[in-house]
């Protein structure tokens, strides 16, 4: 079990001043059984709206109705995470089959295609086949390829033989000096009922230093922050053992 202290800031910047903004936020995290939220609390202008989406993530839709240029938005929280090597079960009203359909950031490349084709599992996905396969999906990517890139990589290969995939957006606490927002995944187990998580930036399970806040098929369904207004934006993250 491991207790982690975050903070998170989310600054945008526009180049003109806008009258209306919304954002889609879903930086709080998941009910699991692999985490349990102690507190948590969002810090931002305008109207909140409170919903869990169909994939089980809780969103609020952050609404502007007076002339801006800059919005900051601060979580800040402690979350209790506790790793085992069972599978998370799973919740929410979707089938595991619905993250089976590949989308537009999942397609198949060749190489990816020749990949998934000689990774195909012989008896459903085991950590043994996910491992290999991350390798493998390791070694078509440069070693600074963003986290995103590699979970949608992983994805594609794992839809394209038969087995359901999603897309986890969250923190991972390295140490004192470093902690990252990054992508990693869940991968359907039909043999043990149940979703097995997998860092694949590191090829290892995402484990008690991982921080869930949401899923979906890819990026779309579970970035963060979503926002249509083009500018800049600025993030911190600090996080800390507690």
């Amino acid at each position: 079990m491991n207790r982690l202290r975050i903070q998170h800031t989310c600054e945008h910047r526009y180049p003109r001043a806008f009258g209306y903004s919304a954002q889609a936020l879903r930086l709080t995290p998941r009910r699991d059984i692999s985490q349990r939220t102690l507190n948590w609390t969002i810090h931002a202008p305008g109207i909140r709206a409170e919903q869990v989406d169909a994939h089980g993530n809780i969103t609020h839709l952050l609404t502007l109705e007076e002339s801006h240029r800059y919005i900051e938005v601060v979580v800040t929280g402690l979350v209790e995470i506790t790793w085992s090597e069972q599978p998370l079960p799973h919740e929410g009203p979707l089938s595991p089959l619905a993250y089976l359909a590949p989308t537009a950031l999942t397609r198949v490349t060749p190489e990816l295609a020749d990949l998934a084709a000689a990774s195909r599992p012989q008896n459903g996905a085991t950590w043994e086949w996910m491992t290999q396969l991350g390798r493998g999906v390791r070694e078509l990517h440069p070693a600074a390829a963003a986290s995103e890139a590699l979970a949608h990589a992983f994805l594609a290969c794992c839809r394209a033989t038969g087995v359901p995939g999603r897309y986890v957006s969250g923190y991972r606490h390295v140490d004192d000096e470093r902690a990252d927002r990054i992508a990693w995944v869940d991968i359907w187990s039909v043999t043990q009922d149940g979703w097995i998580a997998l860092d694949v930036d590191r090829v290892e399970p995402a484990r008690s230093h991982h921080c869930r806040l949401a899923v979906g098929r890819d990026y779309l369904d579970a970035a963060p922050v979503r926002t249509h207004r083009p500018g800049e934006s600025i993030e911190t993250l600090r996080i800390r053992d507690q």
